[in-house]
Formats: C-alpha cells, structure tokens, sequence
C-alpha cells in the first residue's frame, strides 16, 4: 500500500469502522465464535472485531503490515496475526464461524484473484458460515488516492453471480453512495 493509506490506520478511520462501516455491513449478521478476517490492512477493523467475537483469525499479505500487527495484538490472547495469501489459506475445510473482509479487496490485482479469494473464504467456512464484505464504490478520487498501488475496485453488480461462483449463497449486496456491502453464505455442502 502506499503512504496515503497509513490513514487507515487512524483514530478517525477506526471510528468510522466502529461506528458506520462495520454497523452497516454486518447487521444483525452473527459471525460466530471463531472468525477469520481477510486482508487487515492497518488493523482498523480488527480492533473493532476483537472487541465482540470471542477468537479472531486476521490473515495478512503485506510483511510489514503482519508484523505491526503481531506486535499490536500479542497481548490479546483471542487475536491471532497470520502472515498469509488469502487466495491459498492454511487452514481445513470448514474451520471458521464466519469472515469479514472489509475495504480491502480493491487491493487484490485482478477480478480472478478476487474470485480465488472469494473461494478459499467460502472452503474455510462452515456450511451456513456468514461472509460480511465491504468496499469502497470506485470512483476518480479513490483511484488518484491509489497512486503508485493497487486499485481495482469490485462492481458491485458483479458480486452476487461472482460469490455464487465461488460456493457461497443467499448472496445480499446493498450499496449507499460511498460503497457496497455483502453477506453471503457458505453453501451446504
């Protein structure tokens, strides 16, 4: 990520997480006791999440951004950074309760990634298991913001056959006009 992203790591954008984002997305949606977070950035909203689920697996890309985070959270014993590609997870089929993957996936290269990603999420969840995705609507201004990175936004018109595709179902997508969010499930196996 570039320089103008260490914002996401703020006070003002943790609050927005903790009070508009993350309300907003989520709903009344239960992720369940044992939760994987995909792509945690700064930590935003892993500190909102580990405020209300009992064990929180948050798996990060970036070298730099794993070990700050480690280094944040070893005192939280219900935190666990991983260092990880979210496209090729470690862990068995059916580990987790539910996942969050939260203003993250524009910074996936290309739509097949995004796709792969989608399908290692829905491998690792249970049957039934929740996916609670947001992002940004694409627009001029977040592409100018993303000089010298990543940009490649997610259509959100897209997303319910792209989810399907995937393994998930009852697929939910709701837009406002700052950005989009899902819910899907992890289709009964």
């Amino acid at each position: 990520m570039n320089k103008a992203h260490e914002r996401c790591g703020s006070e003002e954008w943790r609050q927005a997480i903790r009070e508009i984002i993350l309300p907003w997305a989520l709903g009344t949606t239960d992720l369940g006791d044992d939760v994987l977070e995909v792509g945690p950035g700064y930590g935003a909203t892993t500190d909102v999440l580990s405020e209300s689920v009992p064990r929180l697996t948050s798996v990060e890309i970036d070298d730099e951004l794993a070990a700050m985070l480690t280094e944040r959270f070893a005192e939280m014993p219900n935190v666990e950074i991983v260092r990880g590609d979210a496209t090729a997870l470690p862990y068995a089929d059916g580990r987790f309760t539910g996942a969050a993957c939260f203003t993250m996936l524009h910074h996936v290269p290309t739509p097949a990634l995004q796709d792969q990603l989608f399908a290692e999420v829905a491998r690792v969840l249970r049957p039934g298991a929740a996916l609670v995705a947001s992002d940004s609507l694409a627009s001029p201004e977040l592409e100018a913001h993303h000089e010298d990175d990543t940009y490649n936004p997610v259509d959100p018109a897209t997303l319910p056959a792209r989810l399907e595709a995937a393994g998930f179902a009852e697929v939910e997508v709701r837009t406002n006009p700052h950005g989009w969010a899902a819910i899907a499930r992890a289709a009964k196996k």
